[in-house]
């Protein structure tokens, strides 16, 4: 495997990620779209998830394809960027036929960023706004790092942040990954050099710091993060659930029904655990979604855990991954920030 020519997610043909942000709210939108409907399933591991229109994805549900994915910050409010998303799409012409109406089908997924420094006292819910900005900017090249949902997200000991990468298979199947990593677990090893992730770093992504020669991890180091917030609130009690969430999309060319999506999803959680330590807590809403641009009518239906799809979703977790670290080592500092850059720490 090797990545693909922009190592983004939007390797995979026909995909395009639009971001929206804001620098005073610190917080954005990021939206996956493509020119025609594609299959998706989704698989949540977190104990504190915020979605929209998840259960359309299930495989027994009646919607087959879906126009768009939202990942936002702003928790709750967030979520409203998804009818941004959907009146883009509708002016457009775009969504589910329902007679002469068409209805565009926009899944979605928000993290918690309202205590990271940001001006949070707006008279209006900013996030339909950035939604239908993002949508407007999709295309194949997109910024990472402090963009889009992740302007202002946070790890435990580092700023957090927008990721993606992407392989190639041998076969030509081409897997990828987008992700706003905002856990509240760490994405580097104690001493905040050396990614987790580092094992599968290609080609020096993340900064080519290497694998920790240390051993024998057991206790993570304090949380920079909720130090940091319990004082921007006064030191007040700030719990831990629901202030967190790492959310993803892996992607596939290859042609998967709904329920080899969902399958998808469930592989590629392995790749949030190799980067984010620890992961999948009840503070965190860890949520993958998996889309499939491939022709679902040409999809193979019996063997949904054959080798085909292993690799595939194999791939897709070391994407998924490596994206998570890339968000971290692109992150950049910005006015405000209650944590350091890992590329300043």
């Amino acid at each position: 495997m090797h990545p693909g020519p922009l190592n983004l997610i939007t390797d995979v043909p026909g995909l395009k990620v639009g971001n929206a942000e804001d620098r005073q709210l610190k917080s954005g939108t990021t939206v996956l779209t493509a020119d025609q409907p594609f299959t998706a399933g989704v698989h949540v591991m977190g104990g504190a998830p915020g979605t929209r229109e998840t259960d359309l994805l299930a495989p027994d549900k009646s919607v087959a394809q879906i126009d768009a994915l939202v990942l936002s910050g702003g928790s709750a409010f967030g979520l409203d960027a998804c009818s941004g998303v959907v009146a883009g799409l509708h002016a457009a012409g775009r969504g589910f036929a329902v007679g002469p109406a068409r209805v565009p089908i926009v899944p979605g997924a928000i993290l918690f960023d309202l205590l990271n420094g940001g001006d949070k006292a707006w008279a209006e819910n900013p996030y339909s706004a950035l939604g239908r900005a993002a949508y407007m900017a999709a295309d194949r090249q997109f910024a990472l790092g402090t963009a889009g949902a992740g302007t202002g997200a946070l790890a435990a000991r580092v700023k957090g942040g927008l990721g993606s990468a992407s392989f190639v298979l041998p076969d030509g199947t081409t897997v990828g990954a987008l992700v706003a990593a905002n856990p509240l677990g760490s994405v580097t090893t104690p001493g905040d050099r050396h990614f987790w992730a580092a094992p599968f770093e290609i080609n020096g992504e993340f900064g080519g710091a290497g694998v920790d020669p240390a051993s024998g991890f057991t206790t993570p180091a304090p949380s920079l993060k909720l130090a940091s917030m319990q004082k921007l609130a006064a030191d007040a009690a700030i719990p831990a659930e629901g202030s967190n969430t790492t959310i993803a999309i892996v992607a596939t060319d290859a042609p998967l029904t709904k329920s080899q999506c969902q399958r998808l999803a469930i592989a590629a959680h392995d790749g949030i655990g190799r980067a984010i330590v620890p992961a999948h807590s009840p503070g965190d809403g860890d949520l993958v979604f998996a889309v499939s641009t491939g022709d679902p009518g040409a999809a193979t239906t019996g063997g949904e855990l054959g080798a085909d799809l292993g690799e595939i979703g194999h791939a897709a977790a070391l994407c998924l991954s490596r994206a998570i670290a890339r968000a971290a080592a692109l992150a950049c500092p910005e006015p405000g920030d209650l944590l350091p850059c890992w590329q300043k720490s």
